[in-house]
């Protein structure tokens, strides 16, 4: 399985989305092998899917809330992706541990709430600079994979982003990233998510068309989380057939 998916993260507004969803769906192959996802900011997510979930696209909310309704201000709960035509949800980006102290603790309510209301999740792990240069990177993957342990299998991607590689225009060196990607799957397998489901290896990073066919060689390496080529749609439209 191949999958690309778009992280817009906080850009476009719904005039720009609405041209982009168009101009991308002229330029992709009728029909894509690869499974395409876009993931836009909370207020496109209506006017995104009903533009690209007919054409068989994912859509996907960038954070959901572990409880289905409550006084939490501010957050979006799982069912509330579904009702405007979510189909995934990214969990665990590095913005949201840095930036909004998100847990390894609340990501573990996240995925079982999203496998609730029949949402894929898009699990995000990746190492910092420091950690990598204290070669703890394996120790951080591990302890970020350990989560599975309490949730149990279900249907999952997940997503290698080295912290140091996002939105830096630097890139992991392919043994870099083979090392990871190998190391991610073992720890799949050793707490049984790959048991029932096929669980593809994304990676995330500074990824463009340029980059993308050297990365697509490494094995294991089963796509992108794409953030800043994500916003054009001609690159974004690239790295989908490159996937194909």
């Amino acid at each position: 399985m191949r999958c690309v998916v778009a992280n817009w993260k906080m850009n476009l507004q719904s005039e720009e989305a609405r041209a982009f969803c168009e101009d991308l769906l002229v330029h992709l192959a009728p029909e894509p092998q690869a499974e395409l996802g876009i993931a836009p900011p909370f207020t496109l997510l209506s006017l995104v899917s009903g533009l690209v979930r007919p054409k068989g696209l994912h859509v996907f909310g960038q954070n959901g809330h572990a409880e289905d309704k409550g006084a939490f201000t501010g957050e979006i709960s799982m069912p509330q992706l579904r009702d405007v035509g979510c189909s995934g949800v990214l969990l665990g980006h590095s913005e949201r541990r840095q930036f909004f102290g998100e847990t390894d603790e609340a990501l573990a309510k996240k995925i079982k709430a999203a496998w609730q209301w029949d949402l894929l999740p898009l699990l995000c792990i990746g190492e910092t600079l420091a950690q990598r240069d204290a070669g703890e990177t394996l120790a951080v993957l591990g302890q970020q994979l350990s989560i599975l342990s309490q949730t149990g299998p279900g249907p999952l991607w997940v997503a290698y982003e080295p912290v140091w590689a996002i939105g830096t225009g630097r890139r992991a060196e392919a043994p870099q990233v083979l090392e990871a990607h190998a190391f991610i799957r073992a720890e799949l397998i050793r707490h049984g998510a790959c048991a029932d489901y096929e669980v593809p290896i994304l990676y995330g990073g500074s990824v463009t068309p340029e980059s993308f066919p050297e990365l697509l060689n490494i094995p294991e390496v089963a796509g992108g989380l794409v953030g800043g080529a994500s916003l054009d749609p001609h690159k974004f439209a690239a790295l989908a057939k490159q996937a194909d």
